[in-house]
């Protein structure tokens, strides 16, 4: 039944992985110049784009199951905060112990999510 919700978080899973590593392994270093419409519109878009879909799902999963350790407000939070990191991936202004402390909690719920499911 919900095998679309567990696909989604397992590509939502995926591109928070992706921005984690973006972040660490080219933006933080100083000659890094992000192509806005080359590297983060696209990663940005795909990633809206999958918690669209994802958001309502989960919410109404977690509303129905009642899952250990998943609540409709943290779903809620995810979803914002993977539409934030999509973009602050790329910055290199980001701060980084707020920017790997958002993917480690994102991370968290999704693990969680999928576990569960």
């Amino acid at each position: 039944m919900y095998s679309r919700l567990k696909e989604l978080t397992s590509q939502l899973r995926m591109y928070n992985k992706q921005a984690e590593e973006q972040y660490e392994e080219r933006t933080i270093f100083e000659e890094y110049t992000v192509d806005f419409y080359g590297e983060v519109k696209p990663f940005a878009d795909k990633v809206q784009m999958l918690v669209d879909e994802w958001k309502p799902l989960a919410t109404e999963w977690a509303m129905r199951e009642h899952p250990k350790y998943v609540y409709p407000i943290q779903i809620k939070d995810t979803s914002e905060n993977l539409t934030i990191i999509a973009v602050q991936a790329f910055q290199t202004d980001t701060k980084a112990k707020r920017f790997l402390a958002m993917t480690k909690s994102i991370e968290y719920i999704l693990e969680s999510m999928e576990k569960q499911l």
